[in-house]
């Protein structure tokens, strides 16, 4: 891959990592229960469970890609259009995420076990998933060599963007723990602006598709 690709890559999965979406939204929620280092814990297991995601879809996408490029334009399609589900859902949601963020949990959790829990959530993320899926064809090039190493390598690169963005906003929030608990209005306001930027990433990405 050129240099020029992963800076392009970069970028844009920069602009999709930094909206608050189910892994910055639960790394945040840590910080506000039990401080920093168990959002930090968070986000390390988060990003591990994001990787592993991306290798999955490397391996399971990367020789389909490689052959058509019709399939490649209807997975963007399908992409664009469960971004726009998740970002309808988050809006409507936005209140009653916001009130479950403010609870506390009872019982402190253990280092291994909120790395594990980080690590499902990575896993299942829906965002990283749809990212992986209808983004990532957008910067493989098929003239260049294998196309499930260039997947592996935006995988890397989009897990380590994760960990470095979301360990500040879990940090942040254990750093301001009282002040968010108590703002149900700033919680809401998080999940409206990443339910509207999913929207406005799924409309591009169909209407690029098509066009």
């Amino acid at each position: 891959m050129t240099s020029s690709q992963l800076l392009e890559f970069t970028a844009t999965a920069l602009a999709i990592i930094m909206v608050p979406g189910p892994s910055v939204l639960f790394a945040i929620a840590r910080g506000i229960a039990w401080g920093r280092a168990v959002a930090l814990l968070t986000v390390l297991g988060n990003g591990l469970g994001i990787f592993v995601l991306a290798g999955v879809v490397a391996v399971g996408l990367g020789p389909l890609l490689a052959r058509s490029a019709t399939f490649t334009e209807g997975v963007e399609v399908a992409g664009g259009c469960y971004l726009l589900w998740l970002g309808a859902h988050a809006l409507a949601a936005r209140r009653a995420h916001a009130e479950a963020m403010q609870r506390q949990e009872p019982n402190r959790p253990r280092p291994h076990t909120v790395i594990r829990q980080g690590f499902v959530v990575g896993l299942l993320n829906p965002k990283a998933l749809v990212f992986f899926i209808a983004v990532f064809p957008h910067f493989v090039d098929r003239s260049r060599g294998n196309v499930t190493l260039q997947l592996l390598v935006l995988g890397a690169v989009f897990a380590a963007l994760a960990v470095v963005s979301d360990s500040v906003w879990g940090f942040g929030a254990g750093a301001a723990r009282d002040r968010l608990r108590n703002s149900p209005r700033l919680l809401e306001g998080l999940r409206t602006v990443g339910g509207t930027v999913m929207l406005c990433l799924g409309t591009l990405i169909i209407v690029t598709a098509v066009v």
